[in-house]
C-alpha cells in the first residue's frame, strides 16, 4: 500500500507563470482523490495524464476561489462526458451553496449523483474511513473557516513471514487470515501456532496531512503530528511576516517551525504568492527551521509507502 501525492498546483491567490492554484491528487491504492480545485486543475489533471473520470472524492479546505473555481467546471466536464458514478464532495457548507446557484442557473442536471458533506471547521472529525483510510479534518486559521485534512492508513497487515510460513507448511490460502493476525488452527485442530511466530510488526499507519491557508498557529501541531508528509502552505518569506499576519498566512520559516515541532518526517511547501518568481529561497528558508523540506513542484510525485 502506498499514499501517492501529485501537485497540480501551487500558486496562492493568483495564477503565476508556470503556476497554478491550489489543488493535489492523492492516490490510495484503487482510490482517486482531489484536495482542493483551483482556477484550470482540470487541464492540470489532463497534463499529468490523470484521468479526471477515477476521481471519486474532492476534499475542499475553504471557499476562496483559488482553491474551488475549478469545481465547477470540472464537475460539468464530466457531466458532458456521461458519467455515471457517484462523486462525494467534502467541505464547508458555504461551498454547497455557491454551487446550488451556479447549477441552478446554469439549469444543469447531472448524470451522476453528487454527495454533499458539510465538514465541522470548528473541530477535529473523522468525515470518512474505510478499510483501507480514514479521512479527519482539523481547524486550521485563516479569514474564513478552513479546514486541514489528514489522510492515514486506517487497517494495517501484519507483514508475513514467508520463511516462517514454509517451515510451518502453512497452506498459502491462509495467509490472508494470518496477515490480519489470527493464529494459524490446522483444519483438525491439533496444530495452533501463534500469529507472531509467523509474522513481523506492521509498524507505524502512513499519513498525509494538508494545511492549505492558515496564519502561523501551533494549535495544528497535535492535529499533523507524526505524518509521514505534510504540506503547509507558505505564502510569504519572513520578511513579509507583517504582510502574512495582515492576510492570516504562513511564512516559508513559520512553515519549517511547524513541521519541526509536529516531528513529522517530510514537509513540503506550496501556495506562494505571484510575487515570486524564483521558489528557491523560500526552500531554504524553510530548511533554516526543517531540514527535510521540498518545494511543492508541479507535477512532482510524492510517495509514501
Amino acid at each position: 500500500m502506498s499514499f501517492e501525492v501529485t501537485i497540480l498546483g501551487n500558486s496562492s491567490a493568483t495564477p503565476a507563470p508556470n503556476r497554478h492554484p491550489s489543488a493535489q491528487y492523492l492516490k490510495i491504492l484503487d482510490h482517486h482523490i482531489l484536495i482542493d480545485c483551483g482556477e484550470g486543475t482540470q487541464m492540470q489533471l489532463q497534463a499529468y495524464k490523470i484521468k479526471k473520470s477515477r476521481i471519486s472524492q474532492i476534499f475542499i479546505s475553504h471557499v476562496h476561489g483559488d482553491h474551488i473555481l475549478g469545481l465547477p467546471g470540472l464537475l460539468l466536464s464530466m457531466n458532458l462526458m456521461r458519467r455515471e458514478t457517484p462523486m462525494h464532495i467534502y467541505g464547508p457548507k458555504e461551498l454547497f451553496e455557491i454551487l446550488e446557484v451556479f447549477f441552478k442557473f446554469s439549469e444543469t442536471k447531472f448524470s451522476f449523483d453528487l454527495h454533499y458533506h458539510t465538514v465541522n471547521t470548528e473541530k477535529e472529525e473523522v468525515i470518512f474511513e474505510n478499510i483501507y483510510y480514514k479521512v479527519t479534518t482539523f481547524p486550521i486559521y485563516h479569514r474564513i473557516p478552513c479546514v486541514g485534512f489528514k489522510f492515514r492508513e486506517r487497517s494495517v497487515l501484519r507483514k508475513l513471514n514467508v520463511e516462517a510460513c514454509e517451515k510451518n507448511k502453512i497452506p498459502f490460502t491462509h495467509f490472508n487470515d494470518i496477515k490480519m493476525g489470527k493464529d494459524f488452527v490446522s483444519s483438525d485442530g491439533r496444530i495452533v501456532i501463534k500469529n507472531d511466530e509467523l509474522t513481523f510488526d506492521p509498524g507505524i499507519p502512513m499519513s498525509y496531512a494538508y494545511c492549505s491557508d492558515t496564519i502561523y498557529d501551533e494549535r495544528v501541531i497535535k492535529a499533523v503530528e507524526d505524518a509521514d508528509i505534510l504540506y503547509h502552505e507558505a505564502t510569504f518569506m519572513h520578511d513579509k511576516l507583517e504582510r502574512a499576519i495582515e492576510t492570516m498566512h504562513t511564512t516559508a520559516k513559520q512553515a519549517g517551525i511547524i513541521a519541526s515541532k509536529a516531528n513529522v518526517k517530510k514537509l513540503i511547501i506550496g501556495h506562494f504568492s505571484a510575487r515570486y518568481d524564483d521558489l528557491q529561497p523560500l526552500l531554504e528558508e524553510a530548511k533554516t527551521q526543517f531540514p527535510n523540506t521540498e518545494i511543492a513542484r508541479e507535477g512532482k510525485v510524492f510517495v509514501i509507502e
